[in-house]
């Protein structure tokens, strides 16, 4: 073995002891929003890629990290429904509680006519008022051309700061032509970071605020203490 396989080798085992045993590890939940149409989308693209970037930086760390995927496109039916009766039911009220439970929200969108879409606004609807409160929320949006990345800051931004989330500084707007490049990391010639450089920029924000906020705890339950009916029946 050479002078530096022996280096390296000693810098390996250093690191791997600075890291704790994965059962040691801070445990922290990242919820992926995200109201992609198509299948696949570039929105679940762009947000895969958001939430791949976030786990690398609690991994380093030192978190041991799990991922809920919410696809908003699978409860198109079931959110009509909640607007209509006040509450949601069955798997979209399953991937509400994953949310409200979560440490960290990505929230991606396609954009229309400059603004989110009416699908992910209808969701942002019929959550409870209290539930993105003090949550760390990375915003992400795609377009057609990068005309469109100021929707991020005029209509996103402020609809989640008006929930009282806590919205990371850093937000990705990925137009179609950055899907072509989304390989280069050499900056644009407007002096523009690439893509890839705007995801781990925004993935270590969100990470640097998960991890120093420490493990989310989920909201009381307002109803918890209220008995059933069969309580209230007397019955067994």
């Amino acid at each position: 073995m050479t002078d530096r396989e022996m280096t390296d080798r000693a810098m390996t085992d250093r690191t791997a002891s600075l890291v704790p045993p994965v059962e040691d590890r801070p445990r922290r939940t990242i919820a992926v929003v995200h109201a992609g149409l198509g299948q696949p989308s570039s929105t679940r693209l762009l947000a895969d890629r958001l939430a791949d970037a976030t786990v690398r930086e609690l991994e380093a760390l030192g978190h041991e990290v799990t991922v809920e995927v919410v696809e908003l496109r699978d409860h198109g039916h079931a959110i009509i429904d909640a607007m209509l009766t006040g509450f949601p039911t069955g798997a979209l009220a399953d991937d509400i509680e994953t949310i409200t439970r979560a440490d960290g929200v990505i929230a991606v969108t396609p954009l229309f006519t400059t603004t989110y879409s009416g699908l992910f606004k209808s969701f942002v609807d019929i959550l409870d008022k209290e539930v993105l409160t003090g949550m760390p929320v990375l915003l992400g949006a795609t377009g057609g051309t990068p005309r469109h990345s100021l929707a991020l800051e005029y209509s996103m931004r402020p609809l989640f700061t008006y929930l009282r989330a806590d919205v990371v500084t850093t937000s990705v707007f990925a137009a179609t032509d950055d899907w072509a490049q989304a390989g280069d990391r050499a900056r644009h010639d407007d002096g523009a970071s690439s893509l890839p450089e705007r995801i781990e920029r925004a993935g270590r924000s969100l990470a640097a605020i998960v991890s120093a906020r420490g493990e989310h705890a989920k909201p009381d339950d307002p109803f918890s203490t209220t008995p059933s009916f069969l309580d209230m029946l007397g019955g067994d």
